[in-house]
C-alpha cells in the first residue's frame, strides 16, 4: 500500500471514531467565518495569526462544558435551562441567539451562491443560492441521523484544502512564527472590529446549543449498554471535542496565513465577501489556489448550514416541548423540520431584502460578540451546579479557562461598542 493510500485509510478510520466534536469544530469555519479570516489576513497581514492559538483552548473549554451538559443531563442546552431555571431566562437566551443565527444562515447561503457564480459565471448567483437551499432542506429531511452525521464528517475533509494553499506560494516562515506567538494589538476601530469578528465567529453561541444536543443524539444512537455516562465516556468526549476545536483553529490559521501572504502583501486590504477573497487570489496565486479556496467555501457551507438551522430548531422544540431530532422522520417531528425549513427560507430571503452578505456578516459578528458572554456565563453556571451536573461539575482548570473566555469576550464587546460610538 503506497503512502497516499495509507494516509487516506487512516483519515477515514479517524473520522469513524470521531463524533459531534469534529462536526462542531469544522462547521465553525463556515463561509462567514472564511470571510472574516480572509479580511483579517488581507487587512492586517500576519498580525492576527496569534488569535488562532488563543481561541483553541477557549473554544475547547466552552464546547467541552456544553458537551458534558448534554451527556450528563440527556438534554440539550435549552432543555436544561428550561428544566432548572426560570422561564424568563429561557426566553431571554432564545431571543438573544435567534437573530444572529438566522443572519448567519443568510450570509452563508449568499456566500455559497456567489462563489458558485464565480465558477459558473453564466448562471446567476441567486439561482445557486436557491438550489443549495433546496438541496440542503431535502437532505436534512430525507436522510436519517446516522447518514447526516456521516455526510457531515466527510464534508470536513474538504477543509483540508486550506492546508494546501499556503504551500503553493512562497512564505516567510520566520515572520509567521513570530506573529503566531507574539500578540499584536492595535487600539483602533478597524482592528477591534476584526478582533471582535474573529472571536464572535470562533466562539459562537449556536455551537453551544448544537454541541450539547448532538451529544444527546449520539447517546440515543449508541447500543443500550454504552449509554451510561462514566469517566471513560467523558474522556472520549473530551478527546473528540479537543480534536474538533484544534481542527477548526488550524483551518482558521491557514486561511489568515493565505490571505495575509497573497492579498496583504499585494496591497489588497479590503475583502467584503468570500467571493472577493477567491477572485483576488486568482491573478496573484494562480488558478489552483483560487479553485481550492472556492471549493472549500462551498463544502463548508454544506457543512455549516445544517448545523445552524438544526441549532435553531433544537432550541425551539426544546423550549415549547415539541417532538424533535434528526433521528426522527418528518411525520414524527413535523414542527422540528418545519422550523429548519423556515430558517433556511428566511436566510435565503435576506439576500433579496437589500442586505448585502458583508452587512449580514458584520451584524452576525456583532450579535455573537454581544450574546456570547451571556451564554458563556449561563454555561458556566450550569456546569458548576451540583444539582444539575452531580459529580461532573467543572474542575478548577475548566473554570479558569471559562472565566478568562468570559472576561475576554466581554472586554472585546465593550471595546467594540465604544469604538462604534466614540
Amino acid at each position: 500500500m503506497n503512502l497516499g493510500k495509507r494516509i487516506w485509510v487512516k483519515v477515514l478510520r479517524t473520522l469513524k471514531v470521531l463524533g459531534p466534536g469534529l462536526i462542531t469544530g469544522a462547521s465553525d469555519d463556515d463561509p462567514s467565518g472564511i470571510a472574516t479570516y480572509s479580511q483579517a489576513g488581507a487587512g492586517f497581514g500576519y498580525a492576527t495569526l496569534w488569535t488562532a492559538l488563543l481561541t483553541f483552548p477557549l473554544m475547547a473549554s466552552i464546547q467541552e462544558m456544553c458537551a458534558r451538559i448534554g451527556m450528563v443531563t440527556n438534554e440539550g442546552l435549552t432543555g436544561t435551562i428550561k428544566k432548572y431555571y426560570p422561564r424568563p431566562v429561557l426566553y431571554f437566551v432564545v431571543l438573544l441567539s435567534f437573530p444572529a443565527i438566522v443572519l448567519n444562515i443568510g450570509a452563508d447561503i449568499a456566500g455559497m451562491g456567489a462563489v458558485a457564480n464565480l465558477l459558473f459565471p453564466k448562471v446567476h448567483a441567486a439561482f445557486f443560492s436557491f438550489l443549495f437551499t433546496v438541496i440542503l432542506l431535502f437532505c436534512i429531511v430525507y436522510f436519517p441521523y446516522k447518514k447526516i452525521v456521516g455526510i457531515l464528517k466527510y464534508l470536513c475533509i474538504i477543509l483540508l484544502v486550506y492546508l494546501v494553499v499556503p504551500f503553493i506560494v512562497s512564505e516567510d516562515w520566520k515572520a509567521i512564527l513570530k506573529s503566531s506567538v507574539i500578540p499584536q494589538i492595535h487600539f483602533n476601530k478597524e482592528f477591534i472590529n476584526i478582533l471582535a469578528a474573529i472571536l464572535g465567529t470562533t466562539i459562537s453561541p449556536y455551537l453551544f446549543f448544537w454541541q450539547a444536543t448532538m451529544e444527546v443524539e449520539s447517546q440515543k444512537n449508541k447500543p443500550q449498554r454504552t449509554v451510561m455516562v462514566d469517566k471513560r465516556s467523558i474522556i472520549t468526549m473530551q478527546k473528540d471535542v479537543g480534536f474538533g476545536m484544534l481542527f477548526s483553529n488550524v483551518i482558521m490559521f491557514f486561511i489568515i496565513l493565505t490571505t495575509g501572504t497573497v492579498l496583504f502583501k499585494n496591497g489588497i486590504h479590503q475583502i467584503d465577501t468570500v467571493e472577493q477573497a477567491a477572485m483576488a487570489l486568482k491573478p496573484l496565486a494562480g488558478d489552483l489556489t483560487y479553485l481550492l479556496f472556492a471549493l472549500g467555501i462551498l463544502g463548508t457551507g454544506f457543512l455549516a448550514i445544517p448545523v445552524l438551522s438544526g441549532s435553531i430548531s433544537y432550541m425551539l422544540v426544546e423550549t415549547f416541548g415539541w417532538q424533535g431530532g434528526l433521528d426522527k422522520k418528518f411525520h414524527e417531528a413535523k414542527g422540528f423540520y418545519v422550523i429548519i425549513g423556515i430558517s433556511l427560507v428566511v436566510g435565503l430571503l435576506i439576500n433579496f431584502l437589500g442586505i448585502s452578505p458583508i452587512q449580514a456578516l458584520v451584524y452576525t459578528a456583532v450579535l455573537y460578540g454581544i450574546t456570547a458572554p451571556v451564554m458563556i456565563a449561563m454555561v458556566m453556571h450550569i456546569c458548576n451546579n451540583k444539582k444539575i451536573m452531580g459529580e461532573y461539575t467543572n474542575n478548577k482548570w475548566s473554570n479558569v479557562a471559562g472565566a478568562f473566555t468570559l472576561i475576554l469576550m466581554s472586554a472585546v464587546a465593550i471595546a467594540l461598542i465604544w469604538f462604534q460610538f466614540a
